[in-house]
């Protein structure tokens, strides 16, 4: 059961409850939406679509565009609309090595006293298209967990809540700024340090409103998770924003600030 910290009191078990609802399932998406925090691939051409279809790497539509700029990308994070926090992404390049940090920062409140609260650092190292090192950091209200990753040749061990593994060839984590994600069928966890298998399809051009106003833009959907997730990308391949269905069919966003 999750209470609210400074001396919370629902006054009956039904309040309690309450609070609980409202992030019961929040943590579990939350640990796949701070995988945003990974692998600033080398900007290789995402895959051609079809609405509807699992992304496939073939097809006669025009390609999703490789990652359209190298960030800073910062993002609101909101429940039901409502601000919860942040998720912020700064990115160093030097030739086909990248280094990405990622902070996010997310509190939920009712009646004004903060339910759950949920933190995460990550730092990668990526070599070419491939990550080659990952150290990161979840306080989950207060359920502390870390993930280590190293390249030992043509592997890479993964050490995590689950234990130690080693992952062969290229492996990429949930990087959806990086369009070619798009094209994967198995993706890394990087709070749990579990490869977890995705089906990700094209849902069409839709628009989507940003800060600038309604813009249209490419919209995906990952199923496979525990909560499906969507995507939006503009035309050059910039990622807008995210969303997925929480308990009780609350809605978590993230929103390009």
């Amino acid at each position: 059961m999750l209470r609210a910290r400074c001396g919370w009191r629902a006054g009956s078990r039904r309040g309690d409850i309450r609070a609980g609802a409202v992030v019961g399932r929040l943590r579990h998406v939350t640990a796949l939406l701070v995988l945003a925090s990974s692998a600033a691939a080398a900007g290789a051409q995402g895959p051609s679509v079809r609405p509807g279809v699992p992304v496939s790497g073939k097809g006669d539509v025009a390609a999703v565009p490789a990652v359209a700029n190298a960030g800073p990308w910062k993002f609101r994070v909101l429940l039901d609309g409502k601000p919860i926090g942040h998720h912020h992404f700064t990115l160093q390049q030097g030739g086909d090595a990248r280094t990405l940090k990622s902070e996010a920062r997310f509190d939920v409140k009712l009646l004004g006293l903060t339910v759950y609260s949920y933190r995460h650092t990550a730092t990668e190292h990526w070599q070419g298209g491939c990550l080659a090192e990952l150290d990161a950091r979840t306080d989950d209200d207060g359920t502390v967990s870390t993930v280590q990753a190293r390249r030992e040749g043509e592997a890479l061990t993964v050490t995590g809540t689950q234990g130690s593994r080693s992952l062969e060839g290229c492996v990429l984590s949930f990087a959806y700024w990086n369009p070619s994600i798009l094209d994967q069928t198995r993706l890394l966890n990087a709070q749990t340090g579990k490869e977890e298998a995705v089906r990700i399809e094209s849902l069409g051009i839709k628009n989507i409103e940003v800060a600038d106003g309604s813009v249209p833009a490419r919209h995906y959907r990952i199923t496979g998770v525990d909560q499906p997730i969507e995507l939006w990308y503009s035309q050059q391949g910039d990622w807008l924003a995210l969303e997925s269905t929480v308990s009780r069919g609350r809605r978590l966003s993230y929103r390009r600030e």
